[in-house]
């Protein structure tokens, strides 16, 4: 038996019967046969029935938001938000589905017929995580059926009724078996990411979850892919629009408690703004309320888990013993909740070697740090391990694409950060993972070429 606790107040919000191996591989066995048939339908007739999945799922987006909150923790005015995302995302990859699985044609040769198709891979196997679960698993999902693969969908125990919600959906809109959900225990996945019926896996999570799916499909000849979340830097040059700069990265950095991949953890200011910026900086996030997700006041609310919190807060602690200084006074009001409710916190006086600077955090947690040029900026944002997105602050595009060529990253933002773009490639390098989704590229891991070299007789 699976159970959820809801991080809010410790109530049980969902108890699950793990899946049977009788049950996982009747599972993998319906989901061979409906695909052998879903693939060999036109790619209109695929976007109609993926379409009307969307419309089934949007249509509960209220109750779909609460019941997100009550499983993760973020406030009730911002999960519908997700639901949106989903659909944004879902629709995008609809509309690009058309040019991305188009056949490939050189130029003619007289006598001959050529030209390369994609072909579905078969059955994915897609791992999601908590954070957003909506909005993570949609990246994979949509593209996977519109290019003609069958899905077995995995989330994370603490988010376990989105997929359930999700497959739901797929009833009497997709064909039965083609999109469902799975719930299992770790050493379970490694089972059937092993299982020959499984043609490729989509994982977001850790480092450590990624290489363990990455060992539990070494012995085979599929491809994984691995969204393994990030250490995001962002800089504020010197010719930043201040006004404009603040608030967006005062969001970028504790929007959904800070429990975001792409998030920002690390801010490099130039010497020019430094302390005008630390000090508008702390201002507004103090203005934060944290409380209740359900309550429409409240607009941060607790961290997933209480080991999460204890990680967040180890953090802390050790930049403070190694010379950091924090900026908002502890106690934060509302962290008498419980264990989960960590207030906002920004660090100055930081410096690489702190974990804090240089591990992910995933915590309504920042770091600031003064550079005096744009030469050291990028060298401190390169010096992670990580590299999924990277965001400057300035006013002068030439800047931006200039240093966004030399950062090891992702995405590069020009005054933008933590935010997604459906028709734009989300891909990490170094220890943010391998892959990539959405966009006309995202199609690309989902499918396979297939040459035809006709002669003519």
């Amino acid at each position: 038996m699976q159970k959820t606790f809801s991080p809010i107040d410790g109530s049980l919000v969902a108890e699950l019967e793990l899946a049977t191996a009788a049950q996982i591989d009747a599972a993998l066995d319906r989901a061979v046969a409906v695909q052998r048939e879903w693939r060999r339908l036109s790619l209109d007739e695929r976007i109609r029935a993926v379409g009307a999945f969307v419309d089934a799922v949007v249509a509960k987006k209220a109750e779909l938001a609460e019941e997100l909150t009550r499983q993760m923790g973020r406030p009730l005015k911002d999960t519908p938000g997700e639901i949106g995302g989903f659909e944004d995302r879902a629709r995008t990859m609809m509309r690009l589905a058309p040019e991305a699985l188009a056949r490939i044609e050189p130029s003619p040769k007289e006598g001959f017929t050529r030209y390369i198709e994609r072909v579905p891979l078969g059955v994915v196997l897609i791992l999601a995580p908590w954070n957003y679960p909506y909005l993570t698993a949609v990246n994979a999902l949509v593209p996977a059926l519109l290019a003609g693969n069958a899905v077995v969908l995995k989330h994370s125990d603490q988010t376990p009724l989105v997929a359930e919600r999700l497959a739901a959906a797929a009833e009497g809109t997709l064909p039965a078996g083609l999109l469902q959900s799975l719930v299992a225990d770790h050493d379970t996945i490694a089972g059937v990411v092993g299982d020959p019926r499984v043609d490729h896996v989509c994982f977001t999570g850790s480092v450590e979850g990624g290489r363990a799916v990455h060992r539990a499909a070494a012995e085979r000849f599929i491809a994984v892919g691995l969204e393994l979340g990030g250490k995001d830097p962002a800089y504020v040059a010197a010719d930043a629009d201040f006004d404009f700069t603040v608030p967006n990265l005062v969001d970028g950095a504790f929007y959904n408690a800070g429990q975001s991949c792409c998030g920002i953890e690390r801010i490099y200011v130039h010497q020019d703004h430094y302390d005008r910026f630390v000090e508008a900086y702390a201002e507004q996030t103090r203005a934060y309320v944290l409380g209740d997700p359900l309550d429409a006041a409240t607009t941060l609310g607790p961290v997933v888990r209480e080991r999460s919190a204890e990680s967040i807060r180890a953090q802390i602690a050790g930049a403070v013993s190694a010379g950091a200084k924090r900026l908002i006074e502890a106690p934060y009001p509302g962290e008498d909740r419980g264990a989960t409710y960590l207030g906002p916190q920004v660090l100055v006086d930081v410096d690489g070697a702190m974990d804090v600077m240089a591990e992910e955090t995933f915590g309504p947690v920042v770091g600031i740090q003064a550079v005096a040029s744009d030469e050291e900026a990028l060298r401190l944002m390169n010096a992670n391990r990580y590299g999924l997105t990277a965001s400057i602050w300035t006013t002068d595009l030439e800047r931006a694409e200039r240093l966004g060529r030399e950062l090891e990253t992702g995405t590069v933002f020009m005054n933008r950060c933590d935010f997604l773009d459906p028709e734009l490639a989300w891909v990490g390098v170094k220890d943010s993972g391998r892959g990539a989704t959405l966009s006309v590229v995202g199609f690309e891991h989902l499918t396979r070429p297939r040459s035809f070299h006709l002669r003519h007789r």
